[in-house]
């Protein structure tokens, strides 16, 4: 038995002493070293910090919709009579940049926000400034004035692989500063219509509401990600959260602090996965990974560089593509004017073409976050300006059981007519539900989405 147990304590104080956990000491009451996250969560902690917002909602008394009460009240037909409302929400954010008060969180935290609070670590709260964010990638950026601040170390999300230890720090139902640990599930999750740009790290890491902007930290105290969503059927953590890799936000925020702003290039290509039988159809083995070249834009960047319509694109700048997510992905972190090589397959033959990030054009589709009733719909102008096209809808998303269709021309929002989609995002704010006309081929009709 004791041999067992010297050989039990040789174990604990080999894992002590592995790489991993030599700057981590701890000792039992027998003064034995135990491995501990704490001295490395008294120097990331600090540098997390609980944001709260204030924002002024209009709402509508749905009491008003009786036509008794609209004659009790002389309301006329047709009038609506807003209220203002004001709303309080509460998230997390990372400081990245201590001597200027640069804090990153997520856009969704700040959205139509017309106060927002930052609170440190040691109790003190500053009022913040919004530099700039960018709603595609769901990357907020703040500033508060503020000294003696600590910031966060930015780490290398490239590096993240399945199975390494992360730890989840932020603000959950507005509790204050807490800590959950948990290892990364899968790494470059898609297709889940939660963003515009999606390549996240899925974590079994506790993420709750609340902890959307927070951060989340490797075992050295890097940072890797932004902890930005999860999947709960029943309204609280189930072990799958998201977060958005550090290197994706890092693009982000390096040009909202430059413009304030993302301006995001393209190549001007309608794209498709190479399927297995989209594959064996171009003579390619039924295992092979690319993106297929639907259509090519006239004079587009794709077009100046020479890319076809049925080119197979393998990889860009050496990184294979096994994607048009992560195509989509790695052009949309490239900055307009930036040049990137890319390898194709053109009648079976590979070669390299290069191709300089163009500016996109004005009716490009958008992914934006108009609303929620709307989320997961691809939209923009129409090209006579008397609508909103809606493009694809991504599966399982809020607008998927909408009532709408790709093709739908949206022409009017809660009774106003919608000629783009500026109009339509200000003619939604603040609505609970939407009443939409909407044109469907040949048709015309209304549609209610609550």
């Amino acid at each position: 038995m004791q041999t067992i147990r010297n050989l039990m304590f040789g174990l604990v104080v080999a894992i002590v002493s592995a790489p991993g956990w030599a700057a981590l000491p701890l000792v039992d009451g027998e003064g034995r070293q135990l491995p501990s996250l704490a001295p490395m969560l008294e120097r990331v902690t600090p540098a997390v910090v609980n944001i709260s917002t204030r924002a002024t909602r209009t709402v509508h008394n749905p009491l008003l919709n009786d036509p008794f009460f609209r004659r009790f009240f002389n309301v006329p037909p047709g009038a609506q009579i807003p209220q203002q409302r004001q709303t309080q929400s509460a998230g997390s954010g990372v400081i990245i940049d201590a001597g200027k008060g640069t804090v990153v969180t997520n856009h969704h935290v700040i959205d139509g926000a017309d106060e927002i609070m930052v609170s440190l670590h040691d109790g003190r709260s500053f009022k913040a400034e919004l530099v700039g964010s960018d709603p595609e990638v769901d990357i907020a950026v703040l500033r508060i004035e503020a000294d003696n601040l600590t910031a966060s170390r930015l780490g290398d999300s490239d590096r993240t692989r399945v199975g390494d230890f992360v730890v989840a720090i932020g603000n959950p139902f507005g509790l204050g500063q807490t800590v959950t640990t948990g290892v990364v599930s899968a790494i470059g999750r898609t297709g889940l219509g939660i963003e515009g740009y999606e390549d996240f790290i899925q974590t079994d890491a506790s993420i709750n509401p609340g902890n959307s902007g927070g951060a989340l930290v490797d075992l050295k105290g890097e940072l890797v990600g932004i902890n930005t969503a999860i999947i709960a059927p029943s309204g609280g953590n189930v072990g799958i959260g998201f977060a958005i890799p550090v290197n994706m936000a890092r693009n982000s925020i390096e040009q909202i602090l430059e413009h304030g702003e993302v301006r995001r290039g393209q190549l001007g290509v309608v794209i498709q996965d190479l399927t297995p039988a989209l594959a064996e159809a171009f003579g390619l083995e039924r295992n092979a990974q690319g993106v297929v070249v639907a259509e090519v834009q006239p004079g587009s960047a794709a077009d100046k560089g020479g890319i076809e319509a049925g080119d197979v694109l393998v990889s860009i700048d050496g990184k294979p593509l096994r994607s048009a997510a992560q195509l989509r992905n790695e052009i949309g972190g490239r900055r307009i004017g930036e040049t990137v090589r890319l390898t194709i397959l053109r009648n079976e033959k590979s070669r390299n073409v290069s191709v300089k990030i163009g500016k996109p054009e004005a009716s490009e589709a958008t992914r934006a976050r108009i609303h929620p009733l709307l989320e997961g719909a691809t939209l923009r102008d129409s090209d006579d300006g008397r609508g909103v096209v809606v493009g694809d809808i991504a599966r399982g998303s809020p607008a998927a059981s909408s009532g709408l269709r790709p093709g739908d021309v949206i022409i009017s929002a809660n009774r106003k007519s919608v000629s783009n989609v500026a109009e339509l995002r200000r003619h939604v704010s603040g609505s609970k539900q939407l009443l939409l006309r909407i044109v469907r081929g040949n048709a015309a009709l209304f549609l209610v989405i609550q």
